[in-house]
């Protein structure tokens, strides 16, 4: 199945470019691709999960919908999916 990944700010960075298009096994998970995104990135690692799960302050949305909504780590992605992931977001000035 195809899953276009989307992302955002310092995570844009560190990956290169804002969309990847990836090819994923059918009943792939959340949890699983940003596994492999953290192995594949040196920049990533450590910053997309912690203790086995989301880490905090980080937003991921399937298809629009937050994961954390859904099934978490466990939501499984289907053909045709947008995985989008955004950093933490601090504040602005006052």
């Amino acid at each position: 199945m195809n899953v276009e990944l989307r992302f955002f700010a310092t995570f844009r960075q560190t990956v290169g470019t804002k969309v990847v298009d990836r090819e994923y096994d059918d009943g792939t998970t959340v949890g699983e691709v940003l596994r492999g995104l953290e192995d594949e990135y040196d920049g990533l690692d450590g910053q997309l999960v912690e203790n086995g799960d989301l880490r905090p302050h980080i937003n991921v949305l399937k298809s629009g919908r937050e994961v954390l909504h859904l099934d978490g780590m466990d939501t499984e992605l289907e053909d045709g999916d947008q995985l989008s992931i955004f950093p933490p977001v601090a504040g602005g000035r006052r």
